[in-house]
Formats: structure tokens, C-alpha cells, sequence
């Protein structure tokens, strides 16, 4: 269950001395060939953290050899001297392994605003090269931040695996979800593929995961492929397998997700576009008043209707149906089957709205608002 599943990769998880509780930190995961074919997604928020910033750059050629990822800081907002301490990680990282510094992807996660101790950083990356191994449970430890569990995942294919592992609890909203995610395969796969697969990928997992509607400056989604098995899948079958990936390391993200108790599966049904029912979705994901009525176990069908009608989205508001676990409480816009039928005490919740005006559908995912989450994030920089 990690990102050295698959052939061709070592990794290592270590302590630099960034984080005040004296975990792991600093994670490495470096790609050992034969190839060295890579593609990444980042955040789309205009306000971007230095790592982000440089692993831009990184990534254009589709050629990534390494990823050095470090919690206890963001390295956002930090001036010249943030962007400096990034491009000496990477370099750090490059004399280390013998390549060059722009095929190492940088990521960072924590505060916004901390400078990170840029000794600490070069001293953890040599500790970390000198780990190097088959350790990718360490390296999934050593990126958690207000994470509760390690976030792994393999999928076998006919001869080739994937493997991967993510950090994310909090500010997980679309176009990416909050996190930092690193995949690898041993398939051969060409960087265009990649690239075609991640997004794909990457569309209708991480992008409809919206927790708390809040995106961060440094999400990064790395997808490398080490050739080492020597078989090329056909694209279908490696981006049925990523996304299959993909999917259950974001639902693992929702399942740990800051001081939830219940995870909400949105489903729009016969909507006119696969838009539409995106936005549909993702405007009740992102109703305080819905999610807090979850919370409270209250079957508040009205607050589901008020935040389609927010939308612009084709349907009729005078003909709408909603279901909340499978009991449907609205038909054609009006009251049908008993609310009080409902049980909200599972933390798994299923919510349906059917649009009636076409044929398309999408899920979005997110969780309920709590006390727990309020207090989490009011105390996050203390």
C-alpha cells in the first residue's frame, strides 16, 4: 500500500525539525527508472506557493525524477527567500541523486506566511536520501499535517501497478482538492499519456471533492511512470486503473477530513450537461446551512432546493425531486415522503436531486460543518 509498490521507486520518510511535535517532516519519493516520464496538475488559486511556483517550471519538459515534499510549513508568501530556500531544496535533493535540479518536483504543506529553516530543509533532504528504500509508509507519515492516518493506495494492473499516497484533511475544494498527492506506476507510459490519464483522472475525483469549499496555494497532483515493468497498458486501461486510484485515495481525504461526522454523497441525476450537475452538486457541497443541518442529523430537504436555485443550472424549480438516503422527501417541488423517516446518525449520507431536464449526472463529495471542525481551524496557527 505505498508509492514503492510499483518497480522502479524508492522512497523515505524523516525528521528535519520543522514541525514543533518533532514528527517526520520530509518525504522523499524518487523515480529509479529505466523512464522518467511525469505529469502534474497544481491548484488553480491565483495565490501560489513558492513550491508551486518552481515545480511549475519543473514540469513542462514531462520529465520528473524526484519528489521532495516537506510539512510543517507552506512556504507560501514567504519572499524572495521562500522561492531561494525551494530552488536550494531542489538542488539538495538534484547533488544528491546525480540529476538535475529542474526534474525535482517541490512541495510543501502547512502555514502560510512560515519561513521554513533552510538548513533544516538541506539537512533532512541528505537524511532522507540516506533512507532511501522501499519506505513509502514513512513517506506518507512525514507529509501529514492535521491528517489523523497515512493516506496509501495500490492498484494492480495485468503486470504493472500504480501506487500512491496523499496528505489532506482540511481546505479540500475543487479545481484541485487541497492535498498533496504522489503517484507512481512501474507501466511504460509515455509523458503525453500521463498527462491525458492524470486530468482525465483527476476531473472526476479530486476536482469533486469539496469539503469545505476552500482552496489552497499548494496543491499538487504528481503522477510519475518508471517504465519498469517493460509493459505498456493501452490508455483506457491506465486511466481506468489512475482513476481508480485517484478515487479512493480522495475518498480517504473525505474520510478524515477536519471534525466530520458524516461523509455526504451528492448525486444530480438527468441534468442537461455534465456541467450542470456539477455546479448543482457543488453548490449544496457548499451550503453551510445544509451541511450544519446534517450535522444536527435534520433532514432539511428546503436547504438542498434553495442552493440548486443558486445555480444556473436548466431544470424547472417547480419540478425537482430530492432524496436524502435513499427516502424521497420532495416530488415536483413539493413535500412527498416522510422526512422523520430518515436516519442521520450513519456517517455515510446519500443525497439525489434529479433535475429533469436531460440525461447527464455527476457526484460531488463532502462532509458535514461541526463544532469540532470550527475549533480545529479557529486554532490552527496557535
Amino acid at each position: 500500500m505505498s508509492v514503492t509498490h510499483p518497480a522502479g521507486f524508492a522512497a523515505s520518510g524523516v525528521r528535519a525539525g520543522l514541525k514543533s511535535s518533532g514528527a517526520d517532516d520530509l518525504a522523499l519519493v524518487v523515480n529509479q527508472g529505466p523512464n522518467a516520464d511525469s505529469a502534474t496538475v497544481f491548484t488553480s488559486n491565483r495565490c501560489k506557493a513558492n513550491p508551486v511556483l518552481w515545480s511549475q517550471e519543473v514540469v513542462k519538459d514531462g520529465l520528473v525524477r524526484a519528489v521532495v515534499l516537506n510539512s510543517g510549513g507552506a512556504n507560501c508568501y514567504t519572499g524572495p527567500e521562500g522561492f531561494q530556500t525551494t530552488h536550494a531544496v531542489a538542488e539538495q535533493v538534484a547533488a544528491g541523486l546525480g540529476v538535475g535540479a529542474i526534474d525535482v518536483v517541490v512541495c510543501s504543506t502547512g502555514l502560510i506566511g512560515l519561513v521554513n529553516p533552510r538548513q533544516n530543509l538541506l539537512d533532512g533532504v541528505d537524511a532522507a536520501i540516506a533512507a532511501l528504500g522501499p519506505n513509502g509508509e514513512d513517506a506518507a507519515r512525514a507529509i501529514m499535517t492535521t491528517d489523523t492516518v497515512p493516506k496509501q493506495v495500490v492498484v494492480e494492473g495485468a503486470g504493472w501497478s500504480i501506487g500512491g499516497m496523499a496528505k489532506g484533511a482540511g481546505m479540500l475544494a475543487p479545481q484541485l482538492a487541497t492535498m498533496l498527492v504522489v503517484i507512481t506506476t512501474d507501466a511504460v507510459v509515455p509523458a503525453a499519456e500521463l498527462d491525458a490519464a492524470l486530468r482525465a483522472a483527476t476531473s472526476v475525483t479530486f476536482d469533486r471533492l469539496d469539503s469545505d469549499g476552500c482552496m489552497s496555494t499548494n496543491d499538487t497532483v504528481t503522477v510519475m511512470a518508471s517504465g519498469a515493468s517493460g509493459i505498456t497498458p493501452t490508455q483506457a486501461d491506465f486511466t481506468h486503473a489512475l482513476t481508480q486510484a485517484c478515487s479512493d485515495l480522495a475518498m480517504q481525504l473525505l474520510k478524515d477530513a477536519e471534525g466530520a461526522d458524516h461523509e455526504i454523497t451528492i448525486t444530480v441525476l438527468n441534468a442537461a450537461s455534465e456541467t450542470d450537475a456539477v455546479e448543482v452538486g457543488r453548490s449544496v457541497a457548499r451550503s453551510n446551512l445544509f451541511k450544519a443541518a446534517v450535522f444536527g442529523r435534520d433532514p432539511n430537504w428546503g436547504r438542498v432546493l434553495a442552493s440548486v436555485g443558486t445555480t444556473s443550472a436548466a431544470f424547472d424549480p417547480a419540478d425537482l425531486d430530492v432524496a436524502m438516503n435513499g427516502v424521497w422527501v420532495c416530488r415536483s417541488s413539493t413535500p412527498a415522503e416522510d422526512p422523520a423517516s430518515i436516519d442521520l446518525r450513519a456517517r455515510e449520507v446519500t443525497v439525489t436531486i434529479d433535475l429533469k431536464a436531460g440525461s447527464e449526472r455527476a457526484t460531488v463529495w463532502t462532509n458535514d460543518l461541526t463544532h469540532a471542525y470550527v475549533h480545529e481551524n479557529s486554532a490552527y496557527s496557535s
